[in-house]
């Protein structure tokens, strides 16, 4: 499972784009409603940025891994890490758990979404196997005491109240990712208007073009913040 788990995060970042292709694929429906199956997805979805957001916006985390390959200088045991030891994995499956909710697609819940776990799970496995190695005793007993995937809030308040959080590390960790997920989120919508294929249309899609313009300026703002170094992660 190790060289599975680093074959794996070797290719980890072309496991988003596939994975938002497959959402378009057909399959048979969960709602009926089709609207309520935008809400629960979008709400899903939000969940998971916003463990992520709280995440990044604790610690400054330097994504993991060199030259494609699974490193880590240093051991992060604070912030949300002291309440489970993978949140940013948890968020990005509850992100495409979410997606999958909202394109209304049984297939992809029922098997893409356990895959996508496995796949992780995999990640995870392979990480613990480097940070034992490379931190020994330190991050053994941090395991024994932090879940891998169960989050234990316990004492949480105090970990926000003796902590800085950072709206600015934030959005300059998490653009890019979050402009890539909304869109898709767009794009879900506008397939099922599409599909309808009624007036709704051409009442929806100036509004939804609205929206792809609106979050890709958001994306070109703050990635030329961040470029210029108006905006940084410290």
């Amino acid at each position: 499972m190790v060289k599975f788990g680093n074959f794996i995060f070797h290719y980890r970042n072309f496991l988003f784009p596939v994975f938002y292709l497959l959402l378009f694929i057909p399959s048979p429906t969960i709602f009926n409603n089709y609207l309520a199956a935008i809400v629960a997805g979008i709400c899903i979805s939000f969940t998971g940025e916003l463990i992520r957001a709280l995440v990044m916006g604790l610690v400054n985390i330097q994504h993991g891994g060199r030259d494609r390959n699974i490193y880590s200088a240093d051991l992060i045991t604070d912030g949300i890490f002291s309440h489970c030891r993978n949140p940013l994995y948890i968020g990005n499956i509850l992100i495409l758990l979410g997606l999958g909710v909202a394109a209304n697609s049984l297939l992809f819940i029922l098997i893409l979404i356990p895959l996508f776990i496995f796949f992780y799970q995999a990640i995870v496995i392979a990480e613990e196997d480097f940070l034992t190695k490379n931190f020994g005793e330190p991050y053994t007993a941090y395991k024994s005491k932090v879940n891998r995937w169960l989050p234990d809030l316990n004492g949480i308040g105090k970990t926000f109240s003796s902590m800085h959080f950072s709206i600015q590390r934030v959005l300059v960790k998490e653009y890019n990712s979050t402009y890539l997920w909304m869109s898709c989120f767009v794009l879900l919508v506008m397939k099922f208007y599409w599909k309808k294929n009624d007036a709704a249309v051409y009442e929806s899609l100036p509004y939804l073009i609205v929206s792809l313009i609106f979050l890709l300026l958001c994306y070109l703002f703050i990635r030329y913040m961040k470029k210029s170094k108006r905006w940084s992660a410290d």
